[in-house]
C-alpha cells in the first residue's frame, strides 16, 4: 500500500515519505494516524457547535489533544493502539453528538457526514482502508498543493500545541477556552477551505494558540516544580546502576526519581529532558546525576551502549535495537509493537530492569555543562544586560536552536554558533543545542555568552525575554539587535514557527531545509510579509545579522 507524509524535515527527497516512513513508520500506522486525524476534526464539529450553546465536555477536550498528539512524528508507531485509539474516538464521538444535540434541543442541525470514517466491522483492516481514503496525496490531486499544504500547516501546528496542552493538563493546567480554539479550528479544517489568504490568516491564528499553550506549561512547570535556575549537570558517567529517561514529561520523571529513591539507582536525563536539571524540585533528588548522550537521532548508538534501563516519555522514539529492546520502556501516548509500555507510572518493571543490567563500572572524568536561563533566571540580569548592551559590550543576540535531526546540514548551527562573535550572546533551546552545547563560550562581563532556556516549549521564555529587553530599549522586538536562527524537524516547531511570525517577528532563518507542505506559492507570501530565509552560508548569513 502506499503512503504520504511530508510532516516532518527529514522526509525521502524533501519531498514526502510514500513507501515506508524515515522515521520508520509503516504505511498501514500512516493511513491509521491520518484516520485518527480526520477522527479528531469530526468529534471537533459537534464540540465546537455544542459550545456555541454553552455546553463543553472534558473528556472529549482532552481526548481530541491526545489524538493529535499521537500523530505526531517518533510517538507512535504501534498499529494495534492506533486501532484502540479509533474505536475510543468512535465513543467519543457518539457523546460529541449527544452533547450537541442536547444543547442545541430544537435548534439542533444535522450536520453533514464528510466522510464515514468509522467502520462497524471494528476491524483494524478495515481501518486501515478507510485511512487510506484520507491520504494527503488524496486531497493534492482534488485541491492542489497550495491549498493541501497550507492545510496541513495549520494541522501540524495544532499538533504541536496539543502536545503543549497535554503536558499542562497532566500537570492539572488546563483552560477551557484553549479547547474551544482546537475544536474552531479543526472545524474550520472539516469544512474544507480552500482561499490562501484565509488559510494563511488561520495558520497564524494557530500560532496564537500555540502560545496560549506553551503559556500555560510554562505556569504547569513552574508551578510543580519551581522556576529554573542555574545548574551545572555532569555529562559523564557515575559508578552504578543506572536509568536513563528521554522525553519531555517531566511529571513521569518526578515520578520515577520518587520511586526509585533508595534503591542505588542514578538516574539520567537525555535529549529534551535535560532542562529538567534546572528545575528545584526535580533537582532536590540526589539520585538525578546528570545527563547522558545527546540528541535524539543518536538514541539508536547512545542507548545499545547505555548499560541500564530506559524510559521513553513522550516523542522522539526510533525504532529500538533488539539488543536493548528488554530495557527500554514506553509510556504515555509513546508506543512501538513489542516494547513494555508502562501504564499508570507503575514504574517498578523499569525499575527491576536498571538492578538487572550491569550499570556503569566506574566514574568518568567530570564535566559540567550549564542549564537553567530561562526567563526568571535572565530576567533577573536584564538590568546588567541592557547597561552592556548600552556600553557596547554586548553587540547583538542569537537565539540558535530548534530540534535537532540527522539529515545532512545541521552542521551549519554547530558552525554559525563557533563563529558568533565574542562580543554576542547566543540563547538556545530544544535539542538543537546539543549541536554545540558542550563547547566553551567564555563569558561577557560574568554572564555566560551561552544561556541555555530549556525546551522547545520554552520558547515562551524566550519571547519573554525578548519582550522584555524592547520594553527596556523602549523599540519593538523586530527592532533590538535579536537574529533568530532556528533548526525545525518535527510539528512542535512548525507551532513555534506559527507562534513567532503570529507575534509579527521578521528576518527569522530557518532550515536546514524548507518545509515540504510549504508550497513555493505560500512560501512567497511569508518572504513578503515576514522576510523568512533558508538558512545559507555561515559568514554571508552572520554578516547580514550583524549588518
Amino acid at each position: 500500500m502506499n503512503m504520504m507524509c511530508y510532516q516532518c524535515e527529514q522526509t525521502a527527497k524533501g519531498t514526502g515519505c510514500t513507501a515506508n516512513g524515515v522515521c520508520g513508520k509503516s504505511p498501514e500506522v500512516a493511513a491509521l494516524q491520518d484516520l485518527l486525524v480526520y477522527a479528531a476534526k469530526d468529534i471537533s464539529r459537534y464540540a465546537h457547535h455544542a459550545r456555541q450553546f454553552g455546553a463543553a465536555d472534558k473528556e472529549i477536550d482532552v481526548f481530541v489533544i491526545k489524538a493529535l498528539f499521537s500523530t505526531l512524528t517518533n510517538v507512535n508507531f504501534d498499529a494495534v493502539r492506533f486501532g484502540n485509539l479509533i474505536k475510543q474516538a468512535k465513543k467519543i464521538k457518539d457523546k460529541a453528538v449527544a452533547l450537541y444535540e442536547k444543547a442545541a434541543g430544537a435548534k439542533a442541525q444535522q450536520l453533514e457526514e464528510p466522510y464515514n470514517w468509522w467502520d462497524e466491522s471494528d476491524d483494524i483492516n478495515a481501518l486501515i482502508g478507510k485511512g487510506e481514503a484520507l491520504t494527503i496525496q488524496a486531497r493534492i490531486d482534488e485541491l492542489g498543493e497550495d491549498v493541501t499544504g497550507l492545510q496541513e500547516l495549520i494541522v501540524y501546528g495544532l499538533k504541536g500545541a496539543a502536545a503543549y496542552i497535554d503536558h499542562a493538563q497532566i500537570l492539572g493546567k488546563d483552560d477551557k477556552n484553549i479547547y474551544g480554539d482546537v475544536h474552531k479550528m479543526l472545524n474550520y479544517l472539516v469544512e474544507r477551505p480552500t482561499d490562501i489568504s484565509d488559510l494563511l490568516a488561520k495558520a497564524l491564528e494557530t500560532g496564537q494558540i500555540n502560545l496560549k499553550a506553551m503559556e500555560m506549561l510554562d505556569a504547569a512547570n513552574t508551578s510543580a516544580y519551581g522556576h529554573p535556575a542555574p545548574t551545572k549537570v555532569r555529562i559523564t558517567p557515575v559508578k552504578g546502576k543506572c536509568i536513563v529517561v528521554s522525553g519531555h514529561d517531566l511529571k513521569d520523571l518526578c515520578e520515577l526519581l520518587r520511586q526509585a529513591q533508595g534503591k542505588g539507582i542514578n538516574i539520567y536525563t537525555h535529549g529534551e529532558m535535560l532542562p529538567a536539571h534546572g528545575y528545584p524540585e526535580l533537582k532536590k533528588y540526589k539520585h538525578l546525576v546528570g545527563n547522558y548522550g545527546g540528541a535524539w537521532q543518536d538514541q539508536r548508538k547512545e542507548f545499545d551502549e547505555f548499560p541500564g534501563a530506559i524510559l521513553m516519555t513522550t516523542n522522539c522514539l526510533q525504532k529500538p535495537k533488539d539488543s536493548y529492546k528488554n530495557r527500554i520502556f514506553t509510556c504515555g501516548l509513546v508506543g512501538w509493537d513489542d516494547v513494555t509500555h508502562i501504564t499508570n507510572r507503575d514504574f517498578s518493571p523499569v525499575i527491576e530492569a536498571a538492578l538487572a543490567a550491569p550499570g556503569f563500572e566506574k566514574d568518568e572524568p567530570e564535566k559540567y555543562i550549564t542549564v537553567g536561563f530561562a526567563r526568571n533566571a535572565v530576567l533577573s540580569a536584564a538590568g546588567q544586560i541592557v547597561e552592556l548592551v548600552k556600553a557596547g559590550k554586548i553587540k547583538h543576540f542569537f537565539l540558535i536552536g530548534g530540534c535537532d535531526g540527522a539529515k545532512p546540514g545541521r552542521n551549519y548551527y554547530t558552525d554559525f554558533a563557533l563563529a558568533v562573535p565574542n562580543d554576542c550572546m547566543i540563547l538556545t533551546l530544544a535539542c538543537g543545542k546539543y549541536r554545540f552545547n558542550k563547547l566553551e563560550f567564555g563569558q561577557i562581563a560574568g554572564l555566560p555568552r551561552l544561556l541555555d532556556c530549556g525546551q522547545c516549549n520554552d520558547a515562551y521564555s524566550a519571547i519573554q525575554i525578548a519582550v522584555a529587553l524592547s520594553k527596556a530599549f523602549n523599540c519593538g522586538v523586530n527592532d533590538l539587535p535579536l537574529t533568530l536562527v532556528l533548526s525545525w524537524y518535527e510539528q512542535k516547531a512548525v507551532a513555534i514557527l506559527l507562534t513567532l511570525l503570529a507575534l509579527g517577528i521578521r528576518n527569522i532563518k530557518l532550515g536546514p531545509s524548507l518545509p515540504a507542505f510549504v508550497s513555493p506559492a505560500a512560501l512567497d507570501v511569508l518572504v513578503e510579509k515576514f522576510a523568512i530565509a533558508p538558512t545559507g552560508e555561515v559568514q554571508k548569513d552572520l554578516a547580514e545579522a550583524l549588518a
